[in-house]
């Protein structure tokens, strides 16, 4: 069985910044994409 190392994120408000936050912490590399760049700009300074 292979392990997921990757994993993409779709919207970076309130709840998507913080599912990538655990994702990162969990040591898995993550993609946080939104429809506007500033939203993901914004996104790790969030938690």
């Amino acid at each position: 069985m292979s392990q997921i190392s990757k994993v993409g994120v779709i919207g970076a408000g309130h709840m998507g910044s913080g599912i990538a936050q655990k994702i990162a912490q969990e040591g898995m590399e993550v993609v946080l994409i939104d429809i506007k760049p500033e939203y993901v700009e914004k996104g790790p300074g969030r938690h």
